[in-house]
């Protein structure tokens, strides 16, 4: 089998985009674009990954120092065949294909690529292109054809008006033998629009000496449009949280909505799951089977297990929820906590790196911040653990059966002892034994006759 070496291209600038950063950072469906185009590319099981960078290159090698990818620099950068030829270094010598992407097409599909690698070898090819009819071609390079063969790639500035009515475009994708590449790349001119090295005029280089190019044709171009706007970006989001939906409904959950879920493509959702209009689900948020998620909540990086009920406009990040749990609505899961099995997390009530016991409740109205909380606890509305002395936080930690009063404050470090009860309005600043009922309020005084007293005096003045 030959070896097949993938090279993306990722120096432009994206001057359209009006950003101080680089294009193929720019998140699609919760990922930068590169990480899109590097997620295709590792469906090939290549040889090497090659990304060639320019504009904010060190932000873009930042980006990818968790990919398995080599990195090199094209500076300046004078065009796409002057790209790929940096990658000269990385690839001298080395047998095989080379499959060339470019870093701003997000919605390639591993399986056209396998098929275009595959159309390149069955025809023994030297270049294949990816081509595809589109209406309304605008910017990208017509493919010019003679005898229904391709003759050559003219680009948008450089064509006539003729070849601008031609449909077929110019994908930017490629496959090479690596053989004759790098050689034919030097011999590219410069003498265009543009004052760049086209990697477009290999084919008419290639045909004038005798090599043979092929093609694989599309019969739309959705798949291979580019991002070089924020109005594309935006449209592109969409087709890619489109296409997450019908797999997922695909696989038995509901979505009620597909035009509002917002789900990226790294989610994972079971089936039987019921998913409300105006839901976030983002990041490596994996959602179990028969759960109901309704409006205007957002989950991120979120792991969520079976038959668990989160209500209207929550926000859950970096946390678990355990099986049949209920959250919300408007509750407030911030990051490092864990809901356990069956418990309630309701109205207004916040968690930060706290853990809640099998069937723990806090329904109302409630913060509760670096506590440990055990099973069949009760928390009434009103309660704030407080866990920071203006230095340092401090744990609580409330052990299985307790009760714990509404309006009760509970002074970190502390610890409340398994059945214990609280009393509502309290203030707690020591640890309460198990069993007890601790108290911690000021002394009620009734005054008689006080109110029309004051409305006496009141009178007089």
């Amino acid at each position: 089998m030959r070896p097949l070496h993938i090279v993306v291209l990722a120096a432009g600038k994206g001057t359209r985009m009006r950003s101080e950063r680089a294009k193929v950072l720019h998140r699609l469906a919760g990922q930068p674009l590169i990480e899109h185009v590097l997620g295709a590319s590792r469906t090939m099981n290549p040889a090497s990954v090659t990304v060639v960078v320019g504009h904010q290159a060190e932000a873009v090698k930042a980006a990818l120092a968790r990919e398995k990818c080599g990195v090199v620099l094209q500076e300046p950068q004078l065009g796409t065949g002057h790209a790929l030829l940096q990658a000269e270094p990385a690839l001298k010598g080395a047998p095989g294909d080379v499959l060339l992407l470019s870093g701003d097409v997000p919605l390639l599909r591993g399986e056209t690529l396998q098929q275009l690698v595959a159309r390149h070898r069955q025809a023994g090819a030297a270049a294949t292109v990816l081509t595809a009819d589109v209406d309304g071609p605008h910017e990208y390079g017509r493919i010019v054809r003679e005898n229904g063969a391709i003759a050559r790639i003219v680009e948008h500035k450089d064509a006539t008006e003729a070849e601008r009515r031609i449909r077929e475009i110019n994908s930017g994708i490629y496959v090479f033998d690596l053989e004759p590449l790098f050689a034919s790349l030097e011999a590219l001119g410069s003498a265009n629009a543009q004052g760049e090295y086209y990697l477009p005029d290999l084919v008419a280089l290639y045909r004038g000496r005798g090599l043979t190019v092929e093609t694989m044709r599309m019969p739309d171009g959705s798949e291979i449009r580019g991002v070089n706007s924020r109005a594309e970006l935006a449209a592109l989001s969409r087709d890619m949280r489109l296409r997450t939906c019908e797999a997922l409904m695909s696989a038995g959950v509901t979505i009620e909505d597909p035009a509002t879920a917002y789900i990226d493509a790294t989610v994972e959702v079971g089936p039987d799951t019921i998913i409300h209009p105006n839901v976030s689900l983002e990041g490596t948020t994996r959602i179990g089977a028969r759960c109901e998620i309704h409006s205007g909540s957002r989950l991120v990086n979120a792991v969520v297990a079976d038959d668990v009920l989160i209500r209207n406009h929550c926000v859950i990040v970096e946390s678990s929820i355990d099986a049949k749990a209920t959250v919300g609505p408007f509750a407030h899961v911030r990051p490092e906590s864990s809901i356990g099995p069956g418990a309630h997390v309701g109205n207004f009530v916040e968690l930060k790196k706290t853990s809640m016991g099998p069937g723990a409740k806090a329904n109302h109205l409630t913060y509760l911040g670096d506590a440990t909380i055990g099973s069949r606890v009760n928390v009434g509305a009103g309660t704030i653990t407080c866990n920071y002395d203006g230095e340092k936080k401090h744990q609580t930690v409330i052990e299985d059966g307790a009760f714990i009063g509404s309006d009760t404050q509970l002074v970190a470090p502390v610890r409340i002892g398994k059945g214990a009860y609280v009393g509502a309005g309290s203030s707690i600043v020591k640890d309460v034994p198990a069993g007890a009922l601790a108290v911690a309020r000021g002394k009620q005084i009734n005054k008689e006759g006080w109110v029309e007293k004051k409305a006496r005096q009141k009178r007089g003045k």
